[in-house]
């Protein structure tokens, strides 16, 4: 199967892999999305070195790209949240990472963008937060592709 599916992922510190893990599979199954597609997991440059992100990327055998705050925030998505934006400095760090690592740009010239279509990306989902009593942190997940591929279940 083409791997073509970008998981967009923000967290809190401490997150366990084992959380993410079940976010991604809820949302893929609840999207009839196949998890072998998945190209890789993105994220904000702060969490590179988050240890249940990065558990999750070994195990699974993905790789984990990550943006700066400033090209997160150049991007225009669907649900900006102002707590994010006061946080870590960008609205969207799920949602705009899925979506840039969509769009396989290998030139960071043609910021700043305005819309989805400019990045000829497909949003599948939009962000969704996952929290599980007794587990520790709380995850936000969404996922796109790039445009002109279809990936979805057929049931």
């Amino acid at each position: 199967m083409q791997q073509v599916l970008w998981v967009g992922i923000g967290c809190k510190r401490g997150t366990s892999w084992e959380l993410i893990d079940w976010a991604v599979e809820k949302v893929f199954q609840e999207n009839q999305l196949f998890p072998s597609a998945i190209a890789g997991i993105a994220t904000i440059d702060t969490k590179a070195s988050e240890v249940g992100l990065v558990k999750l990327c070994r195990l699974r055998n993905l790789p984990l790209k990550t943006f700066s705050a400033e090209i997160l925030s150049s991007v225009c998505v669907p649900n900006p949240a102002t707590t994010t934006d006061d946080k870590v400095g960008t609205p969207s760090v799920a949602e705009a990472a899925a979506m840039l690592s969509a769009s396989q740009l290998t030139s960071l010239t043609v910021f700043p963008f305005t819309n989805i279509e400019e990045l000829q990306v497909k949003f599948l989902v939009p962000k969704q937060i996952f929290q599980i009593q007794g587990q520790p942190g709380a995850v936000t997940l969404a996922v796109a592709q790039a445009l002109n591929i279809s990936i979805t279940k057929v049931l």
